[in-house]
Formats: C-alpha cells, sequence, structure tokens
C-alpha cells in the first residue's frame, strides 16, 4: 500500500485536475459524445466511453472516427463535440462532491494549479462560473510544446510554475490517463473514485470515493491547515 506517502505527507502545492475531478463536467463529455455519434447517424462503439475519458477533444474526435470507421469525418465529430460540450457546461455547471470546499480550505496555505487537457477558455469559464477560478495561481493546458495526457507536460509545468519540484507537489485526478501524466511527471497521486483492479491501482498513491471522503478532509486539515 502507498496511501502512507500521502497521509503522512504535506505537499508544498496541489494542481488538480478539472473534469470529474472539480467540475462535475465527465457526465458532459459523455452526453456530448453520444450526442455527436447521433448527429452524425453512428453508433458509439462498446466500452468507448471509458476509452474516451480523460482523452483530449481532438483525440477523442479522431479516435470517435478510427473506432466506427469514418476518418473523413475527423473534423466534424471533433467540431461538433466540443461545440456541443461547451453548450452543456454553460446550462449546468456543477462541483464535484467536496470540491469547493476543499479549494478554498487548501488555497489559504499553498499555491494551487490547474492541469486539464480542455482548452482553456473552458476550464476558466467553468470555475469561474463555479466560482472557484480566483483561488488557483495557474491554469495549464495542452498547447505549444505542452503535450496532452497522458504525457506528463502539464503537470510537470503546473508544478514548476507553482514554484515547487515535483516530488514536492501533489496532483489530484479522476482519469487514468490524468494519473499516468502526473505520476511520469514525478508528482504523487490521490485517485477519485473507485479503485481499480490489477495494475490500473498503482497509478495512484491514495484512493479516495470523493473529495468529501473523510479520511482526505482529516488529512487535509492536519496536514494542509484550516
Amino acid at each position: 500500500m502507498t496511501a502512507h506517502r500521502i497521509l503522512s505527507w504535506s505537499p508544498s502545492a496541489i494542481v488538480f485536475d478539472c473534469d470529474g475531478t472539480l467540475m462535475d463536467t465527465e457526465r458532459h463529455w459523455q452526453e456530448a459524445r453520444n450526442i455527436t455519434f447521433r448527429v452524425f447517424g453512428l453508433t458509439p462503439p462498446a466500452g468507448f466511453a471509458d476509452r474516451a475519458k480523460g482523452v483530449h477533444y481532438t483525440e477523442c474526435g479522431a479516435l470517435m472516427a478510427e473506432e466506427t470507421g469514418k476518418p473523413d469525418l475527423v473534423d466534424g465529430l471533433t467540431e461538433t463535440l466540443l461545440s456541443t460540450f461547451t453548450s452543456l457546461v454553460d446550462e449546468d455547471p456543477v462541483t464535484m462532491p467536496g470540491a469547493a470546499a476543499l479549494v478554498r480550505q487548501a488555497a489559504r496555505h499553498r499555491p494551487l494549479a490547474v492541469a486539464s487537457n480542455c482548452p482553456q477558455e473552458m476550464v476558466e469559464g467553468c470555475l469561474g462560473r463555479a466560482g472557484l477560478l480566483s483561488h488557483f495561481a495557474h491554469v495549464v493546458v495542452p498547447g505549444g510544446e505542452v503535450r496532452p495526457k497522458p504525457e506528463p507536460d502539464v503537470y510537470a509545468l503546473a508544478a514548476r510554475l507553482c514554484g515547487v519540484p515535483p516530488e514536492e507537489a501533489l496532483a489530484v485526478e479522476d482519469s487514468l490517463t490524468g494519473m499516468e501524466s502526473a505520476r511520469r511527471a514525478g508528482l504523487r497521486v490521490i485517485g477519485i473514485g473507485p479503485r481499480p483492479p490489477g495494475a490500473d491501482a498503482e497509478r495512484a498513491d491514495l484512493w479516495v470515493a470523493s473529495l468529501a471522503d473523510p479520511e482526505l478532509v482529516s488529512w487535509a486539515r492536519s496536514r494542509i491547515g484550516e
């Protein structure tokens, strides 16, 4: 067990994923994917939602085209996916359980950043509507030489912008893709959601059901501050 790597430790900075970690937007991505498939008269392949979770939207559009045998529809699928998701989020921005409380508490004591695969304006818009954006010193997304998760770039840059070495920063993630990114960057990782079987469980040092988990709340009070 590696939970002690979190529970006996105080991070110098915390880097949060956004979708499914801070904001309850993973359901919007799922709905947007389903709508996009329907718009183009396509049937979602079995298990596609699991394969698409945490994937950058441009790569998701390409995956949708590849798995349905429609390579000529990559651009259309990608554009429709993003515009549909944006509309859904605008209509219903909701934070994940415990997210707002943990962010507000931690921001009083540690530098915070967001590392996301989503476009910057979307991340900042979601967090702004939820009243959380001002608590983050940095929002890091793919672009230029910064590659999307599962590459380590967004987490490595977020830690650097917070002024700490990666090994002194904590990543908070809900997707295996994001956890892989954070671990490759050298951060310790809290995984949100059910602990998966097999080797996937090793991608996080500590697994909690949500950011409202009593063990996590107690740890944050003692290791980060009230």
